[in-house]
């Protein structure tokens, strides 16, 4: 099993196309911290359809708590300020991908603690900053998926 974290979402719409995501794929979701949205928010329900009994979703306080809620796992943070592609990276079993919000992406000192475990999704055009959260999290999973044959 893949994990998928989503450090202090913002935007209810993505989350909710991101747990429908997850639901397909029988990957485990992880919000981290404060969301930008309540939980119940009518556009988060209405974008993850009615997929969310098959949603595995588990819910911690901040980034310690995640680390210590998947003690053998290799966390893996995407981020528009890394070097490295994720096309480069050997995924495997157990593996959490972690996302950061939509308008900030995720905290400088949770990048700088894993540095060689950043990874981007290259992009052709310098004017576009980043792509869509739900679209990037699409993305590498399912390379992460090809790459262990979970599809």
């Amino acid at each position: 099993m893949l994990h998928i974290a989503l450090y202090e979402p913002e935007i209810p719409p993505n989350t909710g196309n991101i747990a429908r995501l997850c639901a397909a794929t029988n990957t485990q979701l992880h919000i981290v911290g404060v969301t930008g949205f309540r939980m119940d928010d009518r556009t988060l329900k209405r974008s993850g359809l009615d997929y969310w009994d098959h949603v595995q979703l588990v819910r911690h306080i901040d980034i310690d708590a995640l680390y210590a809620s998947l003690p053998a796992s290799r966390f893996f943070y995407l981020t528009t300020k890394a070097s490295r592609k994720y096309t480069e990276t050997k995924f495997e079993e157990g593996d959490c991908l972690v996302f950061g919000p939509e308008t900030r992406g995720l905290p400088m000192d949770i990048l700088r603690a894993s540095p060689d475990n950043c990874l981007k999704i290259p992009m052709s055009n310098p004017n576009v900053r980043s792509l869509n959260l739900a679209t990037s999290v699409g993305i590498v999973l399912y390379e992460a998926l090809r790459q262990i044959s979970a599809l």
